[in-house]
């Protein structure tokens, strides 16, 4: 007589649209579908950035986990900051040449927040990184601008695109500032025998 083991897995949801974090999971190696979350993503300035980012990306995972309650969900975002100020993403070119004028020569935070959530396990880290520019000319940004690369990006940028030739130092997690902490990510799948 044979004996069959069936294991089921859990479906993996990420709660994104962004092909950045897409891309990033599938680094990881396991099926996943995308369903965005549908919240009010509003930073309330003046409060902890970490603790706003952390309870944002535990919002959009809880949001998709009401709608999949068997699944597993991966909630992630991050935003920017320079002294003090959340530079979301732009809402004109013109907006994106104010937000590289200010991180021109300057340090400034990426701040991203994950939750790993199902319905018996919930996984929250923040990971915040702090990225330098050179000092960047007029006409550095207005090329850049025009490249199209700063739209739909917090803070006007991509570390992974042409921005990158812009810094001059990273402390911190590189994934993370693109939008998903891989290791933290990989870590707790392995923990729920997802990987």
């Amino acid at each position: 007589m044979k004996l069959f083991i069936i294991v089921v897995m859990k479906k993996l949801i990420l709660a994104s649209q962004s092909p950045r974090r897409r891309e990033l999971l599938e680094k990881c190696g396991i099926p996943f579908i995308c369903e965005p979350a549908d919240i009010d993503e509003t930073i309330t300035e003046g409060n902890d950035l970490s603790d706003e980012i952390r309870r944002l990306s535990r919002r959009k995972a809880e949001a998709v986990l009401a709608l999949h309650p068997d699944a597993v969900i991966i909630g992630s975002d991050t935003i920017v900051a320079v002294d003090g100020k959340i530079l979301g993403k732009p809402k004109d070119r013109n907006e994106a040449r104010e937000m590289l004028q200010m991180l021109s020569g300057n340090t400034h935070q990426v701040i991203t927040g994950l939750c790993v959530i199902s319905s018996s396990r919930c996984f929250q880290d923040v990971s915040v990184s702090h990225v330098t520019f050179a000092p960047l000319s007029a006409d550095e940004i207005d090329a850049y601008v025009s490249s199209g690369e700063c739209d739909d990006k917090a803070g006007a940028y991509a570390i992974q695109g042409g921005a990158g030739k812009f810094i001059t130092n990273i402390d911190g997690d590189y994934y993370a500032i693109m939008g998903l902490p891989l290791n933290s990510v990989y870590e707790e799948l392995k923990n729920i025998s997802l990987y």
